[in-house]
């Protein structure tokens, strides 16, 4: 469960080299908005270079069914990235189009079955609201969902997605609902979209607080300097951890008790699934911080 996922051009070697120093929990390459259609071969190539030896980079490739897309595979598979953001999926069957994509490709370079993981980006087309509840069944290497507003907003003519106040527009914040309820359906991890305004860090720390109290594990980023403010965000307290570590050893005292009272309140299911990703998010966060520290 990452908490912050930064994306990189992969067409600029600078900036994929300061993105290695930025903490983030992931860092995506990209290889579809933000490079041009001529420097796409060239980025391939570092994408490729850059992906050795790591085991938290995923790389955006161009939407399934392009041309772009199968070179993009091509070209990386054999680095074997942590897993494949795809971008602008018309619904649940080009996840699996992916995912058949990816089946080949492990075996053609001998990689474990499975291994490679898939984020879509899955509200960047108008038809994709539709169905997303159909990724509950889409394929076992579903790792996370994210959504976003900027294509979808050009795609129906909106001149602008938030208002005023910075908010989400209610078409936008329905997509954002969307995309949040489908994975706690899918049971994988929500990862809401970027805040564009890079330099509003105050900003940026209302709007991930936000998010995490909706329901987000983590969000993208689009520059380095967001990812403290991002961590920051999305990590457990104290009192949380201990919270939590408490009502997960309540129930495991009372394992056939579907409700249990503590400090005044009932608990259920969804309190113990909570307790227990909190308890998951703070180990896997020690661990990262233990393996820095050696």
């Amino acid at each position: 469960m990452n908490r912050s996922y930064l994306f990189v051009p992969a067409d600029s070697e600078r900036k994929m080299k300061k993105a290695g120093d930025a903490g983030a929990d992931a860092i995506i390459l990209d290889l579809e908005d933000s490079v041009a259609a001529g420097a796409r071969v060239a980025a391939r190539e570092r994408v490729g270079g850059y992906l050795a030896g790591r085991d938290d980079i995923w790389v955006r490739i161009n939407p399934v069914g392009t041309d772009d897309a199968v070179a993009d595979l091509n070209s990386i598979m054999p680095f074997a990235p942590t897993g494949i953001v795809l971008p602008k999926p018309c619904g649940v069957a080009d996840v699996q189009r992916l995912a058949a994509m990816l089946d080949e490709l492990e075996r053609e370079h001998g990689l474990d079955a499975g291994r490679t993981e898939i984020l879509p980006i899955c509200t960047e087309r108008p038809e994709a609201l539709f169905g997303l509840g159909g990724y509950a069944d889409a394929t076992p290497r579903l790792a996370a969902m994210s959504w976003g507003a900027e294509d979808l907003s050009a795609a129906v003519g909106a001149s602008a997605n938030r208002g005023d106040d910075g908010n989400w527009l209610p078409p936008y914040e329905l997509a954002r609902s969307l995309c949040l309820f489908a994975a706690g359906a899918a049971e994988v991890p929500a990862v809401d979209t970027v805040y564009t305004d890079f330099r509003d860090m105050d900003g940026l720390a209302r709007y991930a607080a936000n998010a995490r109290r909706d329901g987000f594990c983590g969000m993208l980023a689009i520059h380095p300097a967001q990812v403290d403010v991002i961590n920051r965000a999305f990590m457990p307290s104290a009192a949380e951890i201990e919270r939590a570590e408490r009502i997960v050893a309540l129930f495991a005292e009372n394992p056939e008790a579907g409700a249990l009272g503590m400090d005044g309140e009932m608990l259920d299911r969804p309190h113990h699934v909570q307790a227990q990703r909190i308890l998951q998010l703070a180990k896997r966060l020690a661990a990262v911080q233990e393996k820095g520290c050696e």
